[in-house]
């Protein structure tokens, strides 16, 4: 076999191969020999099939998959020869396959790019610092004491908080829209679930009324037939309850487990969990920042192929997450992510190469006892994860993302920030931050 490298781009290369007819040939004649005594032809008997009529109905097709093997070892064998660390699959230019013929063949394809780890020490680093208040707490217990409300019927008008059973009618310009009709619908005043009209119309109202109001729906809607529109909707309001928060007392208590429990181990149990998520609020902000400065520190040309195959995954989860097919979703849209992903990957490997970082047992297994500890059953979950390899492996994979932040971190400018729970646990996005 014969073949030349040429470099085309910083990632790109072409490679031209050519393999000599005659060890084609040698391959072909062994198999077809090989199929000989198997092969069933109509008029001769098992096993004595002359080899003039296999080689002359098998020949073809025996050639080609003789070709389509070779492709594949005389590039990779070509590729180990030059230590060339090759990005997924390479793009094949068959230039002559004919029989008496050297194979010859270009392959474009593209590499692993050189990474060179930039200086980390550049980076500034921002750590949440807070603590978990009473009044925290007060208002944790709160919310827990309103995802066990009841709800009570009442005579009274509704009022923002309450909730009411409807029946609703909508229309546009006299005519009936999809969606825009409901029988006994629940709608809680104030939740912001509805749109801001509908639900302000309700208020006000007693079980037994009716009345027609305006609704304005905003040009952002999802539905492009009511972006700016107007809609009539015809209410009949059927009921009004209100809410009854639980009094946390010993029968509240005992719901969560804690049976005999009093109200200050409620209240130690609840705080126990509140720092579980704050601390892994303050790691995801943290990691957050060390992988937004490594990716801005560093600029790398990243192989087609890999990006291509990482839309797969973003797509595959995007599907999980929402309960949704994507197909008719472009490529382009999930690009970024997968670049991103593809990036960090790439440099984060190059830091665990260059500093020989191997993952910690010790650390795993606290992790593991960390991400079980918010389970009902923390045994069962611990024992599913070190039954099933695949889900220990992210278990380890995250575990070592967290050993980059601390190695970025030791190098980094790091500036504690007294932060309150709330603002640690409900960061504002940017947007919301320059408003």
């Amino acid at each position: 076999m014969q073949f030349s490298v040429e470099t085309t781009g910083n990632i790109d290369r072409k490679m031209t191969v050519a393999v000599p007819a005659q060890q084609i040939d040698q391959e072909v004649e062994k198999r077809l020999k090989g199929m000989a005594g198997r092969v069933k032809i109509d008029g001769f008997r098992p096993g004595k099939v002359p080899f003039t009529v296999v080689k002359k109905r098998y020949a073809d097709s025996v050639r080609y998959e003789v070709v389509e093997k070779l492709l594949g070892s005389s590039f990779q064998d070509a590729a180990n020869q030059e230590k060339l660390r090759v990005a997924g699959l390479p793009e094949i230019d068959l230039k002559t396959m004919e029989e008496g013929k050297d194979l010859e063949f270009v392959a474009s394809f593209q590499v692993y790019p050189d990474v060179v780890i930039a200086g980390v020490e550049t980076l500034s680093i921002t750590r949440p610092i807070a603590e978990i208040a009473d009044a925290d707490l007060d208002k944790m217990i709160d919310v827990i004491r309103k995802q066990n409300q009841e709800w009570n019927d009442v005579e009274r008008a509704a009022a923002v908080g309450d909730m009411v059973n409807v029946d609703f009618d909508g229309s546009v310009d006299g005519e009936a829209f999809e969606g825009g009709a409901a029988q006994d619908y629940s709608v809680e005043l104030g939740a912001g679930r509805m749109l801001k009209d509908f639900e302000e119309g309700l208020v006000g109202m007693k079980a037994g009324e009716e009345k027609t109001i305006d609704v304005a729906f905003p040009e952002s809607y999802h539905a492009e037939n009511l972006k700016g529109k107007t809609a009539q909707f015809k209410l009949t309001l059927k009921k009004v309850r209100e809410s009854v928060l639980p009094e946390v007392n010993a029968d509240f208590i005992t719901k969560f487990g804690l049976d005999g429990g009093s109200v200050d181990e409620f209240r130690a149990e609840v705080k126990k969990n509140m720092q579980r998520e704050l601390d892994n609020a303050i790691k995801s902000q943290l990691k957050q920042q060390v992988m937004d400065g490594l990716s801005d520190l560093h600029t790398i040309d990243i192989p087609k192929a890999l990006v291509t195959d990482e839309i797969r995954y973003v797509r595959d989860e995007f599907s999980q997450n929402t309960g949704s097919k994507p197909d008719n979703i472009p490529d382009e849209l999930f690009a970024p992510q997968a670049e991103r992903r593809v990036k960090l990957g790439l440099i984060v490997g190059e830091v665990i190469r260059q500093n020989s970082l191997q993952r910690d047992p010790a650390r795993v297994e606290a992790m593991l006892e960390t991400v079980a500890a918010s389970y009902e059953d923390p045994q069962e979950l611990k024992d599913y994860y070190r039954s099933n390899r695949q889900a220990m492996q992210t278990i380890e994979a995250a575990v070592m993302e967290e050993m980059i932040v601390d190695w970025v971190m030791e190098k980094a400018t790091v500036t504690d920030e007294p932060r309150d729970f709330d603002s640690v646990m409900n960061p504002k996005k940017p947007e919301q931050a320059q408003a």
